[in-house]
This record gives C-alpha cells, sequence and structure tokens, in this order.
C-alpha cells in the first residue's frame, strides 16, 4: 500500500494489519469447530459466533429485545433472503404476490428484486416518493390487502448522495390504505461503510437492512440483515430449509406424510447450513480494532465529509486555459458535500479535453492505474443514477447496448455521451496526501499549471523557528496545531491544550477527541503543506484564534 493511492472504499475499504494480526493469533491458540456439534471446539465457535452477534448489534445501536442479526455473504444476499422469504409470505396471503416499489438510486441488486414482485413501482426520485408517501400519487397504488416491499439506499453507492432515512417512519404511520400493508427495506451496504447506522429507535426503523461488513471493516468478507422483530412474521413463512434450521424431519415415500419443523428463532430459521464460522469470529477482532482506530463511526463520518468536501472543492474548479472545465461532476442540482446527512465520501464525474469532448472513462482509469491510483471507471452497478446523471433515456441504452455496449467492456461515449462514469470513494484510512495525489493526478489533463484556477484558501503565517500553526478552539475545546518543517519532513504535535480546565500534551489532546487525531496523523508524512486544508475540517464548529 506504500506506492498506491487507495480511492475505491465504495467497493471495499481495506483492512487493517492488526485486525488480520489479532484474529491470525486467535487462530492459532484456539481450535473452532463446526458450530453444529457439541464437542468443546464446537461450542467455542457457538459461544464466540453469539458474541460477534451481539456486539454487530450493539455496533449498530439496535437493541436485541427489537432486532434481530441474521449473518449472510453481503448486502445482495441479505437483500435476496428477504425477497424470497416476501416473496412465500404472500403466497400464503388471499392476495398472492408482492407490490415492489423502489428508488432510482437503487444498486442493480435492489432492481433485480422487480423480476420476482407480481408488479412494481419505479420512483424516479426523492420527491416522487414523497408525493407517494402523502398519499398523492397514486399511480404506485396497490392492492391494500396485497404485501408491499419499498426499498431505497441509505445512500447511492454511484454519487455518495444520501437519501432521507425518515421515509420508513413516514410509511409505517401512514394513514392511506395503500401503506398499510407496506414493510421497507433499506440497503445500507454504502451508507453504513461511514457513517454510524442508527437502529436505536425501532419505532422507526427500517423493517429490514442490508449491510455488507466489509465496506466497513475490510475484512472478514461478511454481509449482515437487521430485522426489526416487530415485522419478522414475514420472514417465517419462507418455505425452503437448509442444514441447521429445523428441528425435525419426516421423509416419506407418500408426500403427504412428509414433514419438518422450523427452528424458532429467526436467525436460526435463515441461516442455511453452516455458518461461515471462522469469518463471524473474526468479526470480534475486526470490531475491537475499528473502535481502538477511529473510536466511533461519528469520527469517522466527520472526518471523511471533511476529506470529500476538501477534493470536492478543488476539483469543481479545475479549468483548462481557455476556461473550460475539466471536471463534470455529477452531484446533483443541490451538492451538499460537507453536510454529513446529506453526502457521503463518494465523487462520481467524468473528465472533458479543452474543447469540451469526453474523455473515455476507461482511459482515465488506466492512467490513474498507472500512476499508482485505484479508483473505479463504469455503471458501478447503478443504472438509475447513471441514466440520470448522463440523460441517458430508455431509447438511448437500447440503443447503446445494440451498438455493442456491455457491462466493462470498454466502450466510452455513445452518441456524443458517455456511457459510465469515474467515482473515486474515500474511507477512514484515507488520508490528505491521498486527495493531493489524485489532484495532482487530475492536473495531468491540463497543459501549463497557470491555466487552473483554484479556490484560494486563507493563508497561515509560519510562526518562529520556521514552525507554521494555527489555534483552534472546539466547543469547549481549544487546540494549537504544530507542524515543524524537519529536513523536508513535516512532523506534527498538538502544545498547550486547555481541556476542561486543564493542560494536556499531544497524548493528553488524541485521548480527549478521537476525531482531531484522525485528522492530525492523515496529514503527519505529508510534505511542505500548509495548514489551511484544516480550515474546512473544523466548518462553523470552531472558532479560530
Amino acid at each position: 500500500m506504500a506506492d498506491t493511492v487507495y480511492l475505491d472504499h465504495a467497493g471495499t475499504t481495506p483492512y487493517p494489519r492488526s485486525s488480520v494480526d489479532v484474529f491470525s493469533k486467535d487462530l492459532k491458540q484456539n481450535l473452532f469447530g463446526n458450530p453444529h456439534s457439541n464437542s468443546p471446539s464446537s461450542k467455542l465457535s457457538t459461544t464466540r459466533i453469539d458474541s460477534a452477534r451481539k456486539r454487530l448489534l450493539a455496533f449498530f445501536k439496535a437493541d436485541p429485545e427489537h432486532f434481530d442479526l441474521v449473518f449472510v455473504a453481503n448486502a445482495t444476499a441479505a437483500i435476496k433472503l428477504v425477497v424470497d422469504c416476501v416473496d412465500d409470505y404472500s403466497r400464503s396471503q388471499p392476495s398472492p404476490g408482492f407490490w415492489y416499489g423502489y428508488h432510482a438510486d437503487s444498486h442493480t441488486s435492489l432492481v433485480g428484486v422487480r423480476a420476482v414482485a407480481s408488479c412494481s413501482a419505479y420512483f424516479a426520485s426523492d420527491e416522487s416518493v414523497e408525493s407517494w408517501l402523502d398519499g398523492v400519487d397514486i399511480r404506485a397504488t396497490t392492492d391494500a390487502e396485497k404485501v408491499g416491499l419499498f426499498a431505497y439506499p441509505g445512500q447511492s453507492n454511484m454519487n455518495g448522495r444520501r437519501l432521507p432515512l425518515s421515509w420508513s417512519a413516514r410509511l409505517r404511520q401512514s394513514p392511506y390504505a395503500m401503506h398499510r400493508n407496506t414493510f421497507t427495506l433499506l440497503d445500507a451496504a454504502a451508507l453504513a461503510s461511514t457513517s454510524q447506522l442508527d437502529m436505536s429507535h425501532h419505532e422507526t426503523a427500517p423493517d429490514f437492512t442490508a449491510v455488507s461488513l466489509y465496506k466497513i471493516f475490510g475484512f472478514p468478507d461478511l454481509g449482515a440483515l437487521l430485522v426489526r422483530k416487530a415485522s419478522s412474521h414475514l420472514l417465517r413463512k419462507r418455505r425452503y430449509f437448509g442444514g441447521g434450521t429445523v428441528d425435525m424431519i419426516i421423509n416419506a415415500t407418500d408426500e403427504k406424510n412428509t414433514w419438518h419443523a422450523n427452528k424458532n428463532s429467526t436467525e436460526e430459521r435463515l441461516e442455511d447450513g453452516t455458518p461461515p464460522f471462522h469469518n463471524i469470529i473474526a468479526l470480534e477482532s475486526a470490531l475491537t480494532i475499528h473502535e481502538r482506530l477511529y473510536g466511533s463511526m461519528s469520527n469517522v463520518s466527520g472526518y471523511t465529509c471533511a476529506l470529500s468536501k476538501a477534493l470536492y472543492d478543488r476539483m469543481k474548479v479545475l479549468y483548462h486555459r481557455n476556461g473550460n472545465p475539466l471536471c463534470k461532476i455529477y452531484a446533483g442540482s443541490c451538492p451538499a458535500y460537507g453536510d454529513k446527512t446529506k453526502q457521503g465520501p463518494t465523487i462520481a464525474f467524468n473528465l472533458m479535453d479543452k474543447a469540451g469532448k469526453w474523455m473515455g472513462k476507461s482511459e482515465v482509469e488506466q492512467l490513474a492505474i498507472a500512476r499508482g491510483i485505484q479508483l473505479r471507471a463504469g455503471g458501478v452497478c447503478n443504472p438509475g443514477g447513471i441514466a440520470t446523471s448522463l440523460e441517458l433515456s430508455p431509447v438511448h441504452m437500447r440503443e447503446n447496448f445494440d451498438e455493442g455496449l456491455r457491462c466493462g467492456n470498454g466502450i466510452d461515449v455513445l452518441h456524443g455521451k458517455p456511457t459510465g462514469i469515474v467515482r473515486v470513494s474515500l474511507g477512514a484510512m484515507s488520508s490528505m496526501q491521498d486527495v493531493e495525489a489524485f489532484l495532482s493526478f487530475l492536473k495531468t489533463f491540463v497543459s501549463g499549471q497557470e491555466a487552473i484556477r483554484e479556490t484560494s484558501v486563507p493563508k497561515i503565517a509560519p510562526t518562529r523557528h520556521g514552525q507554521t500553526s494555527i489555534a483552534v478552539k472546539l466547543g469547549m475545546k481549544s487546540y494549537n496545531i504544530v507542524y515543524i518543517d524537519e529536513k523536508e519532513e513535516v512532523m506534527s504535535y498538538v502544545d498547550h491544550v486547555p481541556y476542561l480546565g486543564g493542560t494536556g500534551t499531544f497524548k493528553s489532546a488524541l485521548k480527549a477527541d478521537a476525531q482531531l487525531e484522525m485528522m492530525v496523523r492523515s496529514y503527519r508524512r505529508v510534505k511542505g503543506r500548509s495548514l489551511a486544508w484544516l480550515l474546512p475540517l473544523f466548518q462553523d464548529k470552531a472558532t479560530f484564534v
């Protein structure tokens, strides 16, 4: 990783070496058996699985009294499990089949549910969802007796836009008959990677929430389905049963005498076969190291929000010599970078040459790879977001397909329009050095540094002995962050930190504020930089003295 700038955290975040070390030590010191046995090693696995489940529920602030947590392979597996169960449940109802509604920003895994539903509705915008929830849009009306499933992402995996989490509560509390039997499925795979997934209010939480844990921790490769217990009856009519999910099975030549009894708990009913117990056990190490490194998901959220804001602000003001912009950023009509409630640390864009012609996304990706930068290019499994951002109608997309466009085949521009986007996404391990490296890469597409206009930032004058410092008051705490340029390596420490009436050193300051530690650590090895980048990190919460 030393020579790599990793900017695909939306795909997966890199795993900390310490997490692997701790898990490796655990494997060396213990024998873990198949949890479906009663041997000591099997019982140890069962105990550790139960512990990991409880810790993960706590990580998401989900009370075990109100939520179940089912381990699956990834968010897609969680979505498919819900769909299979809801479909089987609907077959036992007076009006078989289920209605399905999904948002335009949905990942392909959510879009695919429409193929199973008996009828579906596509919500092209937030406003169309609001209209439906207000009872105005009857286009999506379905039989009030038919079970319904409304799905949407907590965050677009294409451009990082965060959608309203209030929709699940509004749907549950709706007075309209068309909403009476409709449940919510939240795809939180992108959202949970850099934001606190807070399930503390079970009355307003989604009925079903899908997450991919490797996007949060890097390792293990695992997913989870959070089930609101009040809605778990939809999952208990599943027809298929696998090993470990039943208490008794009777086989008979006479089909009328075949019978089985499902296990009682939701987890036992739905976790088919031997669970990936080594991965689940590794989750405990991942949770421990994540907390040790970052403190909380709130810290990760604030930190990545600030980094992405700094990157976005610089990208949007890169121009060619003739005044034409370099970057076309797909952030919607009201970009919200800097507001962690509305925007995640992901930027979707395409590049244009000085004549305003599109540069191929595949070419940009290959040039980035040559510079040691890893990002993602293509349709990023978000057909609705791509179509909306690139203004591709259904007719355009069918024409593109007929002309040979396929997922990942390198056809970048057709009929004067891009066929996909370039995406950079930041995570807890990202640094300002990564941001600077990527901006330097973008500038290679422009001839002459004088052709680039960048937003002016406040200058911070060096103090005596060549030190550069900034004094910051954040709430009750004041920090004087000092960088000393010594042998061209920027060293960092915090000194004179009045905290609740006391004075501390760098170590005590970091202990007092984990988010500050992340900010300082990310910039520690950057050479010859000013401290101006720190200003947006504190935003309006800080006073500079």
